[in-house]
């Protein structure tokens, strides 16, 4: 019986995300991220985060966070049964890196097998584990205990504005 049961269980796309963060273990700025736990996800929903848990559904309890940072979304290949995921920047004051490529309000780009993600202080791996679902994927978060980009020497371009600060505070947009 068993046997039958695993040629029929489905398994899913999963999404990992290792998450880094200077203040990671003094602050709780991952908000209520569950760690180690993976999450399934509808494959129609486009998955938000951000600092809002009234719109988000992954907070980021962080003041340099936009209300709104970040939305993943997933798509079918073309000619595949494979999923792909997109990221989309939706702040207007907070610029996203997606492998060294700048993203700025609205801009959206195919996410790689394996990625890094840094927006502020923020360093997240994104590697996708391949699956066969139509309908749903999974999330899992896992917690770096070093900087991302300390640990594989890759270098970020990061923007710095005028005022010389590289992280500010988040300011509602619409303020």
């Amino acid at each position: 019986m068993a046997s039958e049961n695993a040629e029929t269980e489905e398994t899913l796309t999963c999404l990992r995300m290792t998450l880094y963060h200077p203040d990671q273990g003094e602050n709780q700025v991952y908000g209520d991220l569950s760690f180690s736990q993976c999450q399934r996800v509808r494959a129609h929903d486009v998955i938000i985060f951000g600092r809002d848990s009234n719109v988000c559904h992954f907070n980021l309890t962080d003041g340099r966070v936009s209300r709104i940072q970040f939305a993943l979304q997933v798509f079918r290949l073309f000619n595949s049964t494979e999923f792909g995921f997109e990221i989309k920047n939706l702040s207007k004051k907070v610029n996203i890196i997606v492998n060294n490529v700048e993203l700025s309000y609205l801009n959206k780009v195919d996410l790689p097998e394996n990625s890094i993600v840094c927006f502020g202080d923020y360093e997240i791996l994104m590697e996708k584990q391949r699956g066969r679902s139509e309908d749903y994927f999974e999330i899992c978060f896992e917690l770096a205990s070093a900087s991302l980009s300390l640990d594989r020497n890759v270098s970020f371009h990061q923007s710095i504005p005028e005022s010389g600060i590289s992280a500010p505070t988040e300011m509602d947009e619409n303020e």
